[in-house]
């Protein structure tokens, strides 16, 4: 029986660029060999896509661009090639590719825009579609959602790049709306990147200015003090929640691009909360899943705070997929291993490829 052709999508011109090489690595180590051929391909952070069918260690370390035997590549629109364009020595070779998985963070790789490359080619992929994928990186979007399906998040204003002659004015209103301290974030930031904390009206003023340097569109949030929860999703139509984890130290920035640094270093599963409060995370997190159109995986991030108010804080739907970090580690407690949780995305993402949402 022939085997299944997977093509591995990585980098990309993020700043989550190394994350993306080191979880891509993970993913092709734990693909079943005898069930897949792994066609691997390589997006450079100058955007160049190169296909590499070098060693798998080469990834994460980023020497697999130097390698001699890449060649420039490009995955066809055209659904009747429905694979990858390999450019050698002035002659175009095309593979045929039977799903492909990508494993690109950030802007240009999980806010929708590879997605609709992929869409026009007619490849399953795994993972969300191009309108999930575009409206969970925007946080603006996840709010509007989420307000009307009656989940809660921390109360929040938008200010768009339209706004910025007037950005005194909208600063103090926000302020006076939503009192100190403010929280400050790029709407489509896929990182901390641009993201600050505000106590007055003076850094509120900075904060948005540094914001907007990272991307047209601003979003402002009460800051809350709160337990930070995580919880992954896994599926299409029959979708179950992991259990629970908490991040001990909430306060601690994660750098995606350093890459020895674990998201879940600090991840305690399953988290010390009641029970009623962890079916509750469950429960919201499947229900938020559905009502921004996801499908696949993702990690939810929730809020819990001292009055026991529960807040859906972020959506991830391209997690990362390294040994230590935190989808993969949730996913293991729910008994499922590495290999496992790949095989079936794969599956699933070529089950539902027909399929409409």
């Amino acid at each position: 029986m022939a085997k299944i052709k997977a093509a591995v999508i990585f980098g990309g011109t993020s700043r989550e660029h190394k994350l993306s090489l080191a979880s891509a690595a993970e993913v092709i180590r734990n693909i079943p060999q005898d069930k897949y051929e792994v066609i691997c391909i390589g997006i450079t952070r100058k955007g160049r896509w190169l296909y590499f069918p070098g060693d798998v260690e080469d990834i994460p370390t980023g020497e697999w661009e130097q390698d001699p035997d890449c060649a420039s590549a490009i995955i066809s629109p055209d659904p009747l090639n429905r694979g990858l364009i390999i450019i050698e020595n002035g002659e175009a070779v095309v593979r045929r590719l039977d799903v492909v998985f990508p494993v690109v963070m950030g802007k240009h790789g999980a806010d929708g825009t590879l997605q609709g490359l992929l869409d026009l080619s007619g490849i399953p992929y795994v993972g969300c579609g191009v309108l999930a994928a575009a409206a969970c990186m925007d946080k603006s979007h996840i709010h509007m959602v989420m307000d009307d399906y009656d989940i809660d998040t921390a109360d929040w204003r938008v200010i768009t790049q339209s706004e910025l002659s007037e950005i005194d004015e909208c600063c103090k209103r926000i302020s006076g709306e939503l009192g100190f301290p403010l929280i400050v974030k790029p709407a489509k930031s896929g990182t901390s990147a641009g993201t600050s904390k505000a106590y007055d009206l003076e850094q509120l003023i900075a904060a948005v200015k540094v914001a907007f340097s990272n991307d047209n569109k601003v979003v402002v949030e009460e800051c809350i003090k709160a337990r930070k929860m995580e919880v992954a999703v896994f599926g299409y139509d029959s979708l179950f929640s992991s259990y629970v984890g908490e991040i001990l130290d909430p306060d601690k920035v994660y750098d995606p691009t350093e890459v020895k640094q674990g998201s879940s270093d600090n991840l305690q599963i399953p988290a010390d909360i009641p029970d009623d409060v962890r079916t509750k995370i469950r429960e919201t997190a499947v229900k938020a899943f559905k009502a921004m159109g996801c499908k696949g995986l993702a990690r939810i991030d929730f809020l819990y705070a001292e009055n026991g108010r529960l807040l859906l804080n972020k959506i991830v739907t391209a997690p990362g997929l390294r040994r230590n970090s935190v989808f993969p580690r949730l996913m293991e407690h729910m008994g499922m291993s590495r290999e496992d949780v790949i095989d079936n995305l794969l599956e699933q993402a070529v089950d539902n490829s027909e399929r409409t949402y």
